[in-house]
């Protein structure tokens, strides 16, 4: 009977045998819960809408070249009446009064066109910065794109991983109850004392907590999961790591972060930003030459039925002599602020190279646990196959059975945890080094294209709705 138990624990829990069990009629990959992740997930489609409201900056800096057209209407009513004496000719005595009066309804229209002819270079500024922070925004757009894949991948794991150890655990308890229950045997026919039964209760209560802390722990990690990927687990199946999409080196790792990881490149695009702000600013202490006409209708200003036209064009310079010093010190503060931004460049690259080297660590230790903890869990399950055996015949104790039988619990739950850390720190090598993408992962979504959206609004002139219609 005890050979039996012992056959069974080494049979059902090997982490690939525990995840070929619970997915046998899988449902749920991971490549599907990354695709879920990638169209669902709330931060990263309100970081899109976040790259769209920034494509509008681009049609409201090249107003600056379009002309302005107000038009104007009025209407009213006036009342005119002139009293007069009327004096008796020759006497110069007032005979009485005369009265004439007069209704006017004053009414017209005008246009009036404004045009900048010359701003101090503001306007192809200000577009160039608005286009740069796009630039910017996209690439934190790919870079929270990266953020999201990766952690729907370790939620996916964590629940595998956590599945696992629950079984682990269950079937530890169940091996444990047995395990007393020959025990109690035993003492009954004094083969074992007391305090054999008690260190086999003791053990078993210990099993049970742990069984509770594995319950509880895979509950979060379901939370987790639907939070990361939108849909409960079901039925998810064995993942893979995904090295062979990584670099081949850490030192090609760390060249290829630094050249193309997202967040660099978006931190880049900042200093290219705040070096054309400062021109903005400056372009207020530059002339301004603009170009106004009006048209206008007028009847019944000043004459009963009479219209009249008016048209004027008006070419006209401003030139900024002092304004109180604000736009100088606000010209000093966008200089200050450009070499904040470049200092933010040096931080993004060593927070990188940081990210790379850890991540990449990560993987080659997960690599070594694995074999590590094979070769520990075979020799594990030899080991307590041999304190069975010698226990039988007095020469081990009950406890050390139990004690065996944990190492080899403690075995197994290490390369479980292994070949969750070794997928996980695969898709953070990647991630790393600026790749982890829907397109590199081959997913089965159809790419967000942030540029679709800018071409659509960046020449629109005028009206309130938006491309999708809203």
């Amino acid at each position: 009977m005890r050979f039996r138990f012992a056959e069974g624990l080494g049979l059902s829990v090997s982490l690939c045998c525990l995840l070929a069990a619970a997915s046998a009629s899988a449902q749920e990959t991971l490549a599907g819960a990354l695709a879920r992740s990638y169209v669902n997930t709330p931060e990263l489609n309100a970081q899109r809408a976040n790259v769209r409201a920034l494509d509008e900056l681009v049609p409201q800096a090249l107003s600056g070249y379009r002309p302005r057209l107000t038009g104007t209407a009025d209407v009213g009513r006036t009342w005119q009446e002139l009293v007069t004496p009327t004096r008796q000719p020759g006497t110069g005595f007032r005979t009485g009064r005369a009265h004439s009066s007069d209704a006017l309804s004053p009414r017209g229209f005008g246009f009036q066109v404004d045009q900048t002819l010359f701003n101090g270079f503001r306007t192809e500024n200000s577009t160039r910065a608005a286009e740069s922070q796009i630039l910017g925004a996209r690439e934190t757009l790919r870079n929270t794109e990266q953020n999201v894949l990766l952690n729907a991948a370790t939620a996916y794991m964590n629940v595998l991983r956590d599945t696992a150890l629950l079984n682990l655990q269950r079937n530890n308890v169940e091996v444990l109850e047995e395990q007393l229950r020959q025990t109690r045997d035993r003492f009954k026919v004094g083969e074992v004392t007391r305090t054999d039964v008690a260190q086999s209760e003791a053990r078993l209560a210990l099993a049970r907590s742990q069984l509770s802390a594995a319950e509880g722990n895979l509950k979060a990690s379901i939370a987790t999961y639907r939070q990361r990927v939108g849909v409960e687990p079901r039925r998810l199946s064995p993942a893979q790591p995904i090295e062979n999409l990584i670099p081949k080196d850490i030192d090609t790792a760390v060249q290829n972060a630094l050249g193309n990881h997202p967040a660099i490149i978006a931190s880049l695009h900042g200093v290219d930003t705040q070096q054309l702000q400062v021109k903005v600013v400056e372009s207020e202490l530059y002339p301004t030459v603009s170009l106004q006409g009006t048209v206008t209708k007028r009847w019944d200003f000043n004459v009963s039925d009479s219209e009249s036209y008016g048209g004027t064009v008006l070419a006209r310079l401003s030139v900024p002599i002092y304004e109180g010093g604000q736009v100088y010190s606000r010209v000093r503060q966008a200089k200050e602020t450009l070499g904040e931004r470049r200092i933010q460049v040096d931080q993004q690259r060593d927070t990188v190279r940081q990210a790379v080297v850890a991540s990449w660590s990560g993987l080659l230790s997960a690599r070594a646990q694995i074999i590590a903890s094979q070769a520990q869990v075979a020799a594990s399950e030899i080991a307590l196959t041999g304190v069975r055996e010698e226990a039988k015949v007095g020469q081990r104790t009950t406890l050390d059975v139990l004690n065996s039988q944990q190492e080899l619990l403690i075995a197994r739950s290490n390369l479980v945890i292994a070949q969750r850390d070794r997928v996980v720190a695969s898709y953070a090598v990647l991630a790393s080094v600026g790749r982890l993408s829907a397109e590199v992962l081959g997913l089965n979504v159809t790419p967000y294209s942030a540029k679709i959206h800018y071409d659509q609004v960046r020449n629109k002139w005028i009206g309130i709705t938006t491309p999708d219609g809203r």
